[in-house]
C-alpha cells in the first residue's frame, strides 16, 4: 500500500536519528549541522504486532511476513520556509506528498548541539512550523479561491459551495490554526482536495527527551503536551539516541540486555510505529497457512473485496466469497479446522466490512 508517514521538525532536533532508528531498509545520515538531509530519505516499516507471531506458532509456516509503512525523513523546515528559506518551497513539496506528519520535537538541554531558535522552547518549535504549512496553505488557497471567483458569475451551485469553503479555510488560516481542526465534512473537503493542503494531514508528536526523562517526560515535553491538547494528537516520548542505538544491535541477546538496563519492556519507537500506524487510519488483517502467515494493511472501513485486492487486484475483480475467522478464535481453538469444527469459520460477501485481525482466505474467479 506504501502509505508514507513523513518525520518533520526544526534543523538537529533528531529527526534523522529517529529515521535511523525506526528505518528497516535505509539509514539517513546524521550531523550537527542545518541541512545535513537535503532529499528525503524513504525506509520501510515493520509494523510490530505481536499477534503476527502468535499465529506463526500455530501454524509453523515457511515464513513470516509484517506489514509496512514508508517513513520519510525530510529535511529540517526553518521559519521563512513557506517564502523559500532554507530551500524551503523544496522541503514543502515533499512534505506534500506524504499522507502523516511526525513532528518531532527537541525536549533536552545539550550545549553540544546546535540550535539557532534561542533557548529550547517546544511549543516554539511547533509553531514555527505550523506557521510556516498554514501559510504554505494560504497561498494555495489564495490561487483557487481567485479562480473560482471568476467562475461564480456562471451561477453554478457547485462553483458556489466551493467558493464558500475556499472561503471558510481562507479565514481558518488567517487566524493560525490548521485545517485539521476545522473539521471539514466529507463534501467540503472535496473542494480543497486537489489543494494536497499541508495543515490537513493528521499529526502525530514525538518529544525527543533527555536520557533521565525517557520514562517519565520533562518540562518540555508537558508543556508540548499542553499545548497539542486541543489537536487530539497523541505524543510520544522518546530518546531518539538510544533508539537508534536498540535498532542497530543485530544479537535479541545484547539487545535485550540493553534495554533491561534501560528499564524497557520494548523500544519505545514500536510505540510510535504503531502510532503511525493508527494515525493513518489503517488496520491489519491475516491470512495463514504452511507457505506464509503475513499481515496485510488496508484502511478501516474496508469491504471484504477490496481487502481482497491488497493481495491482487484478480482477487478484488473476481471476488465470491471470503472466509473469515476471528483472531481471538483462531488462537483460542488452535487452527483453521478446529475453528471450523467449532463453528467459528464465517463465510462472508461483497458487502463484510473487515475487522482488525481477521484471519481471511479469499475465494475468486477470474
Amino acid at each position: 500500500m506504501a502509505l508514507q508517514a513523513g518525520i518533520v521538525g526544526l534543523p538537529n532536533v533528531g529527526k534523522s536519528t529517529l529515521f535511523n532508528a525506526v528505518s528497516s531498509s535505509a539509514k539517513a545520515q546524521a550531523s550537527n549541522y542545518r541541512f545535513c538531509t537535503i532529499e528525503p530519505n524513504v525506509g520501510l516499516v515493520d509494523v510490530p504486532d505481536e499477534r503476527l507471531f502468535k499465529l506463526a506458532t500455530l501454524v509453523h509456516p515457511n515464513r513470516i511476513v509484517p506489514t509496512q509503512i514508508e517513513i520519510v525523513d525530510i529535511a529540517g523546515l526553518v521559519k521563512g520556509a513557506s517564502k523559500g528559506e532554507g530551500l524551503g518551497n523544496k522541503f514543502l513539496a515533499n512534505i506534500r506528498e506524504v499522507d502523516a506528519i511526525v513532528q518531532v520535537v527537541r525536549c533536552f538541554e545539550d550545549e553540544n548541539i546546535l540550535r539557532e531558535e534561542g533557548p529550547i522552547n517546544p511549543v516554539n518549535d511547533k509553531e514555527i512550523i505550523d506557521t510556516e504549512l498554514q501559510l504554505k496553505d494560504l497561498e494555495s488557497v489564495d490561487k483557487k479561491l481567485q479562480r473560482t471567483e471568476k467562475m461564480l458569475k456562471t451561477g453554478d451551485p457547485k462553483t458556489k459551495a466551493e467558493y464558500e469553503v475556499l472561503k471558510k479555510c481562507r479565514d481558518w488560516l488567517e487566524k493560525g490554526k490548521n485545517i485539521r481542526e476545522l473539521k471539514l465534512e466529507r463534501e467540503e473537503r472535496s473542494a480543497v482536495a486537489d489543494l494536497f493542503l499541508l495543515t490537513e494531514k493528521p499529526v502525530l508528536y514525538v518529544a525527543n527527551v533527555d536520557e533521565a526523562s525517557m520514562h517519565t517526560g520533562n518540562v518540555y515535553s508537558e508543556a508540548l503536551r499542553s499545548a497539542v491538547a486541543n489537536e487530539e494528537a497523541e505524543v510520544i516520548i522518546m530518546n531518539n539516541s538510544i533508539e537508534q542505538q536498540i535498532a542497530e544491535m543485530e544479537d535479541p541477546a545484547d539487545r535485550a540486555l540493553f534495554m533491561e538496563e534501560y528499564n524497557m519492556g520494548e523500544p519505545a519507537l514500536n510505540k510510535l510505529i504503531r502510532a503511525a500506524y493508527r494515525l493513518l487510519q489503517l488496520q491489519t488483517y491475516f491470512t495463514a497457512g504452511e507457505q506464509e502467515v503475513r499481515a496485510w494493511t488496508i484502511h478501516e472501513g474496508w469491504k471484504a473485496p477490496q481487502a481482497a485486492g491488497v493481495i491482487h487486484t484478480d482477487f478484488e475483480k473476481g471476488f465470491i466469497k471470503a472466509e473469515v475467522i476471528a483472531y481471538d478464535d483462531f488462537v483460542k481453538y488452535g487452527s483453521e479446522s478446529a475453528t471450523r469444527e467449532a463453528g467459528k469459520l464465517r463465510v462472508e460477501g461483497k458487502e463484510y466490512i473487515v475487522k482488525d485481525g481477521d484471519v481471511m482466505h479469499f475465494r475468486f474467479n477470474v
